[in-house]
């Protein structure tokens, strides 16, 4: 039995991912965006000058890099554009004072709001996350605090870029505390 010609392979068309539309898109608003996943300029115009990103692991690690070689001034620049997360609506007062009192000794002795990632954390558990850390953190010495704080920023910046990049908004954390200049 003889067959016909056979048909061309059928290609569909490629579509445009998240990431081709952050390579893609203009200086300003590229930078505006990173400035919600990490508060600072430095680092969002980094990462925006060397777009196109040939896939997300290379944008993060780049990202990654970007936010070991901030100096301690734009660290301290990116801490003050941090809010303390915000609890689940559910949460009985008793918490919010207790978190206040230690948010503000943890700000007295180190300067700056308490920033820790939670987007690992089921949403019952974040409290006790937020919490527990401050409280433990609260016996690190200034350099030792600022460290931790800076690897913290960075999971921060990493879960906001991923949540930004599948289009979920600011999914990695409860920060909602808009960039400077918004």
């Amino acid at each position: 039995m003889t067959r016909g010609p056979t048909l061309p392979a059928h290609r569909l068309p490629h579509l445009p991912t998240p990431l081709d539309a952050f390579n893609a898109a203009p200086d300003d608003e590229v930078g505006a965006l990173l400035l919600h996943c990490l508060r600072s300029p430095r680092w969002s115009r980094r990462l925006a000058d060397h777009r196109p990103y040939p896939d997300v692991e290379s944008l993060l690690a780049a990202a990654d890099e970007a936010a070991y070689d901030l100096s301690p001034a734009d660290l301290s620049e990116a801490l003050a554009g941090e809010s303390l997360p915000e609890l689940p609506e559910d949460t009985y007062s008793a918490a919010h004072t207790a978190l206040t009192a230690a948010h503000a000794a943890y700000e007295a002795k180190f300067g700056h709001v308490f920033v820790i990632y939670l987007g690992d954390t089921p949403p019952g558990e974040s409290l006790d996350r937020v919490l527990e850390g401050i409280r433990s953190r609260l016996t690190n010495d200034p350099e030792e605090e600022r460290v931790i704080a800076a690897e913290e920023l960075r999971r921060l910046a990493s879960g906001r870029l991923l949540a930004l990049l599948r289009g979920a908004g600011n999914g990695a954390t409860s920060h909602k505390q808009p960039a400077p200049g918004k």
